[in-house]
């Protein structure tokens, strides 16, 4: 149990303040040339990515703690390798945060310790409404990511091939979850995790 404490406190620190340990996936916009932007559209693409990062930190904490949590052993293993995946779009965005001059937001610390007791509890009801849980959270996430394409300027090509991969990926990781025989959430359940993430967003 020591070990793994130390492992989750590796895991938190690395998330937050270390470099994200990537899969070894190219970022998609590796071979995006860079559009031209004013100030402004600059600014907006940060703020827009800067959510986008927070929200891989949640993330990071939601599948740790529910790998912690799960009762099946290919349930761990299924959320961990989800982790891993994810971690790419922590590194990706924040990539793009630094190209745009910008940095991330100062509550990760906050989100990554809310994010990980919701992810605990998740896991401990249930591994089917630890997976139903996951497959809502990338529903979530993949509207909210569509939305900023929307919202991303539009020669902000860069910035933009980073989204379409991260909301491909999340479609995905719920689409595996349905298959894994997750269990439908409450609407209640899906109303609070809606407002959780309009703090969140608003906040960072």
């Amino acid at each position: 149990t020591t070990d793994v404490l130390f492992l989750l406190a590796d895991d938190a620190l690395t998330t937050l303040f270390g470099r994200p340990r990537p899969t070894g996936r190219e970022d998609p916009s590796a071979t995006v040339d860079e559009g031209q932007l004013s100030s402004f559209e600059k600014a907006e693409s940060a703020r827009l990515m800067r959510v986008n990062h927070a929200g891989e930190v949640c993330a990071q904490a939601l599948y740790r703690s529910q790998a912690l949590t799960a009762r099946s052993t290919t349930l761990k293993k299924r959320m961990i390798q989800a982790a891993r995946e994810e971690n790419d779009h922590l590194l990706w965005c924040e990539n793009r945060i630094k190209e745009l001059g910008a940095k991330k937001s100062l509550l990760n610390p906050l989100w990554y310790g809310g994010s990980f007791a919701i992810g605990a509890v998740a896991g401990l009801i249930g591994d089917r409404w630890n997976l139903g849980f996951l497959v809502e959270t990338e529903r979530q996430v993949e509207r909210h990511l569509e939305g900023h394409l929307d919202l991303l300027p539009a020669q902000d090509s860069r910035s933009r091939a980073i989204v379409k991969q991260m909301k491909e990926d999340e479609g995905n990781h719920a689409t595996s979850a349905l298959q894994a025989g997750a269990a439908p959430l409450p609407q209640p359940i899906k109303e609070l995790m809606r407002m959780a993430s309009r703090i969140m967003t608003k906040s960072s």
